[in-house]
């Protein structure tokens, strides 16, 4: 099997290499971040975009094809997940240069891109201009606290433009306006379960079922009915918490899918050393929540598929007294 590299793109203040550090634990990948802070001429060139632009980009171009070198030596130890993909160098070359020096870059860029490998998966992180500058100034930077908006928003038309018709590998595009990864664990699961699908490892949940009520006549109610029932319980946030459980499973598919005897050696059961511990901890976490959702909402799960609404019968003081 192809060794799996996830890239992870976006404009400047998007959050590329917070998410690339989020996920990395999550999935047990290596690590490839850009080393944009060793460019000599990047503070110069927001000063001065036009009298810096060349040397700024060249020296990107040489240093992001020197780090792309490293991908097949880190993708022998398992994923992969960059903070970039080599193909932004000619994107903001085409906004930054012009001419002459356009026409030397293009080049040189040609003959480098051919042998630099394509990530399995890109994950492109879409946001207005006014989250982009606004998480720019969060983190403060020395060098980008006089960044021109009108850059940024000519720079997320770039990439707008650019993903729009995006054919070199699989693609999944997240709208991170009002997604935060970084203080929401429900977010970050959320986006864990999106990249998790694109690859093949586990399925993401889609959105609640619809769910038959006590009192109804056998028709389905809205999904809404759901987290109306359980958000009468105090400090309880239903979508958190099913999020949570769909994290948990997709756990559970990609232990399942790196454990599989068909593409690891087996011990004696059939299964790799070590592998049903962790598949015993993922199944064990995931069963829990699923646990920790029913008794909330009082819904009794050794009731039989046949007694229908009557599953329901513990009611929501009685989820409640179990949930606290």
């Amino acid at each position: 099997m192809r060794p799996l590299f996830v890239a992870i793109e976006g404009a400047i203040g998007v959050g590329k290499t917070t998410l690339a550090r989020l996920l990395q634990p999550r999935f047990g990948a290596e690590l490839l971040l850009e080393a944009f802070e060793e460019n000599p001429f990047l503070s110069d060139f927001y000063t001065d975009r036009a009298r810096y632009a060349f040397q700024t980009q060249m020296f990107f171009l040489l240093s992001r094809y020197r780090q792309q070198q490293m991908v097949s030596t880190l993708l022998a130890r398992g994923l992969l997940i960059a903070d970039y993909t080599f193909a932004k160098d000619s994107l903001f070359a085409c906004m930054n240069l012009a001419g002459d020096e356009l026409d030397v870059y293009n080049q040189l860029y040609r003959v480098l891109a051919d042998r630099i490998p394509l990530p399995t998966l890109v994950v492109y992180l879409r946001a207005s201009t006014d989250v982009l500058m606004l998480r720019i100034a969060m983190r403060d930077r020395a060098y980008e606290r006089e960044m021109d908006r009108a850059y940024i928003e000519d720079l997320r038309q770039a990439y707008e433009g650019h993903f729009s018709n995006y054919t070199q590998t699989s693609l999944l595009t997240i709208d991170v306006d009002d997604l935060d990864y970084v203080r929401d664990p429900s977010a970050l699961a959320f986006v864990e379960g999106q990249v998790r699908t694109a690859l093949g490892l586990g399925v993401h949940q889609r959105p609640l079922p619809q769910i038959a009520l006590a009192g109804s006549t056998g028709a389905t109610e809205p999904a809404a009915a759901f987290s109306d029932i359980a958000g009468r319980v105090p400090g309880w946030d239903a979508v958190k918490e099913f999020l949570a459980a769909s994290e948990a499973m997709g756990r559970v598919g990609s232990v399942l899918a790196a454990g599989s005897p068909e593409r690891v050696e087996a011990d004696a059961t059939g299964w790799p050393a070590g592998t049903r511990t962790e598949l015993g901890t993922a199944l064990r976490d995931a069963v829990l929540r699923l646990q920790e959702i029913a008794q909330t909402v009082g819904v009794d799960l050794q009731a039989s598929p046949s007694d229908g609404a009557e599953a329901w019968s513990m009611g929501e003081e009685e989820g409640a007294r179990l949930r606290g």
